[in-house]
């Protein structure tokens, strides 16, 4: 007679149980298979929610009109959706609404934290958005590094990616440094400005020069992204101590001396860009001026130009004095961008007719649109070609 062992019975038992509640989790709440969003042959795309006591469902996302909630019908089963108009294709994100609560859908398990809200997304190809895609092409390595800034008395997190096959050879690269808006965080570029997946896909397509691009956390109060620091699990703000009022700009160095230590860089102003989106781009601005010998290309992306009256920094001192002696300096790019929906339009005219009175030399892009990730990405898709190209 064969002897069955315990310890055979009990993980039979375990594997089992396992398997049933996988299961139980893959159909909870539904008794049939839900397909949300399901994207068309033409580009439409319908949304599906199983609500059958709901009285009132509708969508929204970055693929209406702002503000706009496009109402869903429900059939015989309690399936509400609703289906679009063929979408241009992009990147888009979107929530329900269900008798006034807000909710993300159930059936799509791909979501971006957007500072304190998580909002599902889908990807519409065929086009622009396959710049977006992770692609059949060789592939940047990520990293999620820690760095000592004495200047904030703390240690603090920097996401940084290298180029397809860095780790096989002894080249030296040159250096974006990439940094984000008001409310984001060292993870914000990789997340929702899909910036390693824009890198590989324009290195793969030789229009664009294999690059170090690193993402700081520009939130000085911060040792690293909400939940990824010894704060734990607590809600992100959006507006932070230390909020544009040069404490960044001013210890922006140890960023740049960790990088140059730890990485094959090109450790020169012709090796290094440095562009941001908003509060990124205010930035941006800022340290390059304040810097001005050390980057050769500029992008400022939907920028906030000028800090607050009340703010009291050396950094922000003799603005235009600084402007001139990068500007005698020389570089190579300084690319302005914004959409002509943006709160910051006027704010950026305003700018560039004072560099026209300096005779600043820039390159002025603009969209349509406003203050959006969708342009965000478009810009970066367009700013990275133009670097270190310098003849």
């Amino acid at each position: 007679m064969k002897r069955i062992h315990f310890t055979s019975i009990l993980a039979v038992v375990l594997l089992l149980s396992f398997s049933l509640h996988a299961q139980e989790n893959l159909s909870f709440g539904q008794n049939k298979e839900i397909i949300s969003p399901e994207i068309h042959t033409d580009n439409s795309v319908t949304f599906r929610l199983m609500a059958p006591t709901a009285n009132d469902v509708s969508v929204t996302g970055d693929f209406l009109a702002p503000g706009e909630e496009a109402k869903m019908t429900k059939d015989a089963d309690g399936v509400w959706s609703y289906t679009t108009h063929p979408l241009p294709s992009e990147l888009y994100t979107y929530v329900f609404n269900v008798d006034g609560l807000q909710m993300n859908d159930p059936n799509n398990v791909y979501y971006r934290r957007d500072v304190a809200s998580t909002l599902n997304v889908l990807l519409v190809g065929g086009g622009q958005a396959d710049l977006y895609k992770v692609n059949s092409v060789p592939h940047g390595t990520i990293t999620k590094r820690w760095y000592q800034s004495p200047g904030n008395n703390m240690a603090r997190r920097i996401t940084i990616y290298t180029p397809p096959r860095y780790e096989e050879n002894n080249s030296s690269y040159p250096v974006l440094y990439l940094l984000h808006g008001m409310g984001g965080d060292e993870e914000a570029w990789m997340t929702l400005g899909r910036a390693s997946q824009i890198a590989d896909n324009l290195i793969a397509e030789g229009k664009t020069k294999p690059m170090i691009i690193v993402m700081p956390n520009g939130n000085v109060a911060q040792e690293a992204a909400p939940g990824e620091s010894s704060l734990g699990f607590y809600k992100p703000e959006f507006r932070l101590p230390h909020t544009m009022d040069g404490k960044y700009e001013e210890t922006f160095g140890e960023i740049i001396r960790f990088v140059d230590s730890q990485y094959r860089t090109i450790p020169e102003k012709e090796g290094r860009a440095i562009a941001g989106l908003s509060m990124g781009g205010f930035h941006t601005l800022h340290i390059s001026r304040y810097y001005p010998d050390t980057f050769d290309y500029m992008g400022l992306f939907s920028a906030a130009i000028m800090p607050n009256e009340t703010v009291k920094s050396k950094v922000y001192e003799n603005i235009d004095k600084t402007l001139a002696a990068q500007n005698s300096n020389g570089y190579a790019l300084y690319w302005i961008a914004i959409g002509k929906e943006d709160f910051l339009y006027q704010a950026n005219i305003d700018f560039r007719k004072k560099l026209d009175e300096m005779d600043f030399p820039y390159i002025y892009r603009e969209s349509e649109g406003g203050h959006t990730w969708r342009n965000w990405r478009i810009y970066l898709s367009e700013f990275l070609p133009m670097l270190f190209n310098k003849k």
